[in-house]
């Protein structure tokens, strides 16, 4: 009976002892808040952003795992892209995430972007080269293109990117933001990508504990 009164005790302190452990990141270490929330675009859902260019070869390097992650979030969890906007030819490629969703070719267009820049040398800064390439992988017609690349809308949506990048912080890329309170870099996840993943993992579980206990679930 002593024997196991003690194998009790000793139980009783591990789990106080993992009661009281660190959680596995930390504020201001592998992650920080935003001094000002930023509205998210689905208020029921946990949002994530990710905050990319397609000038930016870290970027490209990024997209598999973000890529492979993201396909993996239920429908709990709002995920989508921002453009960084940080000089002129960054705003270029802006415009053509935004005009590739426009046209409703986003998913046909986004890889073969990274892979005409980064793996091709394409200089798809060159509107003619970026518009026959629009033809080439999406069967775009040339008009359609430049119609969407310069239309006021686009112009809007690039406008709102940078403006969404500054309230974000953001200084370079690419970063993660989770529902308009936390932002993640490389340089906060020690350099690894995928710890960049884990940490968002875990603030959307973060989240969604807050929202249940101010529920009263």
């Amino acid at each position: 009976m002593r024997r196991f009164k003690l194998l009790l005790g000793v139980a009783a302190a591990l789990a106080a002892c993992v009661c009281q452990a660190e959680p596995a990141f930390q504020e201001g270490v592998h992650y920080q808040r935003l001094p000002v929330p930023v509205d998210t675009a689905d208020a029921n859902r946990v949002e994530v952003v990710e905050v990319f260019s397609y000038a930016c070869v870290h970027c490209y390097t990024f997209e598999p795992y973000i890529e492979a992650w993201q396909a993996k979030l239920d429908d709990g969890v709002a995920f989508r892209r921002v453009p960084a906007v940080f000089n002129s030819q960054w705003a270029e490629f802006a415009r053509l995430f935004y005009a590739a969703e426009q046209l409703g070719v986003l998913e046909q267009v986004h890889g073969g972007i990274f892979e005409a820049l980064h793996e091709r040398g394409q200089n798809l800064l060159d509107r003619s080269l970026a518009a026959r390439f629009f033809a080439n992988m999406a069967e775009v017609e040339g008009r359609d293109f430049e119609a969407a690349l310069t239309s006021f809308s686009v112009q809007g949506q690039v406008r709102r990117a940078e403006a969404a990048g500054k309230a974000y912080g953001i200084t370079g890329t690419p970063s993660l933001v989770v529902n308009g309170k936390f932002r993640i870099d490389t340089r906060m996840a020690g350099g690894s990508y995928q710890a960049m993943l884990d940490v968002a993992s875990f603030l959307i579980d973060a989240e969604r504990a807050s929202t249940n206990e101010a529920a009263g679930e």
